[in-house]
């Protein structure tokens, strides 16, 4: 019963940590600001670990199965 909450959680964790490094790395390649009115020095790394956590924690939700 409560791997369905588990499956939804890590799956949507996964799904949004993927998108948004899959975005920085586009933006950061195409020299466009990965967020507006923020350093470029500053914004990819942040939203890289951002990704990277979200990603770590999807991948623990799905081993909680």
């Amino acid at each position: 019963m409560e791997s369905g909450p588990a499956i939804f959680a890590g799956l949507v964790f996964c799904l949004f940590g993927a998108a948004l490094l899959v975005w920085t790395a586009t933006r950061a390649r195409q020299h466009r600001p990965v967020a507006q009115g923020a350093s470029p020095l500053v914004s990819v790394p942040v939203a890289g670990l951002v990704a990277v956590v979200c990603l770590a924690l999807g991948t623990w939700c799905l081993t909680r199965l």
